[in-house]
């Protein structure tokens, strides 16, 4: 397996370094949410309208943020969870590689052991 191939086995290959930006995603969330608090705070602080209007602005606004909140966090989840399922084939496939290597030693020994068993005989 070549290091530079794109993909192995049909997945795409992940780059696990730890650049100390460990949190990346999570910090452009909050960064989101609180632009968009201080933005419609602002808004409305400098665009006087009756409470009504204002009322109605505010509950569309909180609506538009949880659905923004609920779908970060539907593909947060789908993505553990394609991660988790990748993690699982890899272990089987390594336990698997394991397996076949000490079956494949353990048939080496004995077959040496049979030489040598052999050889000594004879």
């Amino acid at each position: 397996m070549k290091r530079g191939d794109d993909m192995v086995d049909g997945h795409e290959g992940f780059d696990i370094e730890d650049n100390g930006n460990s949190n990346g995603g999570g910090s452009f969330v909050i960064g989101l949410l609180t632009g968009t608090v201080l933005g419609a705070g602002l808004g409305l602080l400098f665009a006087p309208k009756a409470g009504s209007e204002i009322r109605s602005q505010l509950s569309e606004q909180a609506s538009q943020l949880a659905n923004t909140a609920a779908e970060g966090r539907r593909r947060a989840t789908e993505t553990a969870g394609d991660l988790a399922n990748l993690g699982r084939e890899m272990y089987g496939r390594a336990r698997d590689a394991v397996t076949r290597g000490t079956d494949e030693a353990q048939r080496y020994a004995r077959d040496v052991a049979d030489d040598v068993a052999g050889k000594s005989r004879g």
